[in-house]
């Protein structure tokens, strides 16, 4: 008679929280996504705020019940270090699509590239590019454009709150521009390294992107793959979150503090007495954890989630 080999132990799942990557070269959210799944031992992961695969820096991914927050967060203001190239154009916009035009940038002066990014700073009406992943008829443009399709995007509003120069380097024919960009989520400044080189009569690509900053959520609040991976193999099993739950919706939101019915009922998905704040709200217990948000509506503060159901 075969002796049934004996039951693994149940693995207790991670608990809640965020995980602030900073997302490698080469890699899709996607694949960043899947790969924590392992590293922390739950399929309960989530990501908000795609990253394309060249790009580096802040991916925000929520853990167990925290995948719940990502579409409350506030992440509708980024920051990116990028490399623009003046002097060649390409079907992507960027250094991964094949170039389409050249033209001699050596004659673009400092006043001129000023001059020309200003024009792109605060509310501007920008053409996504071609392969950004905007749906059309339901299918991602950048599907229909590798597919050999003509892709026009309509203009869409955004904000570039900060568009500066740090560094300007000249070779050969072409004007490296290493700058700094502080922009409203939906901006892509792909499109925006295309629109300066077409305003400068010389075309333009990006050639390196970094974002350092999505909402409240930095640099200083990631951790690279190579790191989680050590964790994942130490002692612990797993690797650790950047935040747990008390601490994002702390960072993300505005706090309010409730006493035990507060809570009780918050819990009981009951409104509370309204926060005279606008937008959402974190409420917190008084044993200092989170039991959900709220924002106010008709004199009350309703729930918007909740996070600690009662029981």
């Amino acid at each position: 008679m075969n002796q049934r080999s004996p039951r693994r132990p149940r693995r207790e799942p991670p608990p809640p929280g965020l995980l602030v990557v900073d997302k490698p070269a080469g890699w899709t959210s996607h694949d960043v996504v899947g790969k924590v799944r392992g590293l922390v031992g739950t399929r309960k992961v989530g990501h908000a705020g795609t990253l394309d695969p060249m790009a580096t820096g802040v991916l925000v991914l929520g853990v167990e019940r925290a995948t719940k927050l990502l579409g409350h967060l506030a992440l509708d203001t980024k920051t990116y270090l990028a490399t623009i190239r003046l002097g060649v154009e390409t079907t992507t916009d960027d250094a991964e699509g094949e170039p389409t035009a050249t033209a001699d940038a050596r004659a673009v002066t400092d006043a001129a590239v000023v001059d020309g990014i200003a024009a792109l700073t605060g509310d501007i009406a920008q053409v996504p590019s071609s392969v950004s992943a905007i749906k059309v008829d339901g299918k991602r443009a950048y599907e229909r454009a590798r597919a050999g399709e003509e892709v026009e995007l309509e203009a869409r509003p955004v904000h570039v709150a900060r568009f500066d120069v740090l560094e300007t380097r000249r070779q050969d024919a072409t004007v490296d521009l290493d700058v700094v960009v502080d922009c409203s989520s939906g901006t892509y400044v792909r499109a925006l390294a295309r629109d300066l080189g077409r305003a400068l009569g010389v075309g333009g690509h990006l050639t390196a992107l970094r974002r350092t900053r999505v909402g409240p959520f930095t640099l200083a609040h990631a951790r690279d793959l190579e790191t989680l991976g050590a964790e994942a193999d130490g002692e612990a099993g797993r690797a650790s979150l950047s935040l747990d739950l008390d601490a994002a919706v702390g960072t993300a939101f505005p706090r309010r503090d409730v006493d035990a019915g507060g809570a009780d009922d918050l819990a009981h998905g009951r409104p509370l007495p309204t926060t005279g704040t606008a937008g959402t709200t974190g409420v917190f217990g008084p044993d200092g954890h989170v039991i959900g948000l709220v924002a106010d509506d008709d004199g009350r503060a309703r729930p918007v989630l909740v996070l600690a159901p009662a029981g």
